[in-house]
């Protein structure tokens, strides 16, 4: 693969396109990192984006604004990050041959994520509906609702067997979200917290592929909307990656990374 470079002055990393059987795809991506963590280097933000460009994508990681230490930088920054990277990746996607657009993320990355495709459809704050809807879209343990509910009885026996695992209780997700919105999340709006959404919130949302993690209390935000997806008539695959925990797709070294990239490579081809 040919060396990554930066692009918008370091907003996002570029990383060309081998051959493949994902050729004339891209793929823009989102790390996680509970809103307050991350950069292109950790192996959720490169070692994923090789991975999809070794199979043929051109992938575009996008080093969105983190909410900082002073509690700036708080939604919808990233959010406006996510949709700037999106509008130069559609704008010069004749450069590098794609056809076919993708936009990825996982846990908070796969908010921002779920939350900038809501926007594309027209939802507040802001409108981006002048650029075009992805082709399909990729969420890994997405987190997705700041009021998180109860798991199910067999989530929540795994959870209590694993407590290393146990680490995204309701208040822990709510004080990511109070951090992430700056304040109160009662007002927060759709786009900062998609798992609110109703089927008619997500009707023309893209073909989406959803593969949480198998012991991680937000596989119960990812579900939800992955139901309310289906509910609108949404294409949705939704699975877990069995034998994880959150996070597996910074672990390249667990088997489950390489499953995962896999199954989604496949969907994508297949898209």
């Amino acid at each position: 693969m040919t060396s990554p470079r930066t692009l918008l002055d370091g907003l996002a990393r570029l990383y060309p396109a081998s051959d493949g059987p994902l050729r004339g795809s891209a793929l823009l991506w989102a790390h996680g990192g509970g809103f307050v963590h991350g950069d292109l280097d950790m192996p959720e933000a490169d070692a994923v984006a090789r991975a999809f460009a070794d199979r043929g994508a051109t992938v575009v990681s996008v080093d969105y604004a983190l909410v900082g230490d002073d509690g700036s930088r708080t939604f919808p920054a990233g959010s406006d990050d996510i949709l700037t990277a999106w509008a130069w990746l559609v704008e010069h996607a004749s450069e590098f041959g794609a056809e076919r657009f993708f936009v990825g993320g996982t846990s908070a990355g796969g908010n921002l994520i779920a939350g900038a495709v809501l926007r594309l459809l027209g939802h507040a704050p802001g409108t981006a509906s002048a650029l075009p809807l992805p082709t399909g879209v990729f969420l890994a343990y997405p987190t997705l609702l700041a009021v998180q509910p109860a798991p199910d009885a067999e989530l929540r026996a795994a959870l209590d067997a694993n407590p290393a695992a146990d680490v995204f209780t309701p208040p822990a997700v709510l004080a990511m979200y109070e951090t992430y919105l700056g304040g109160d999340v009662a007002q927060a709006p759709l786009t900062a917290v998609p798992g609110r959404a109703t089927p008619a919130d997500v009707t023309g949302f893209p073909p989406t592929v959803m593969v949480n993690g198998h012991v991680d209390e937000l596989r119960v935000s990812g579900e939800l909307f992955a139901r309310t997806l289906a509910d609108a008539g949404v294409d949705i695959d939704v699975s877990f990656e069995p034998g994880t925990a959150h996070g597996h797709l910074n672990r390249p070294e667990e088997p489950g990374f390489g499953k995962t990239i896999e199954r989604v490579a496949g969907w994508m081809a297949r898209s």
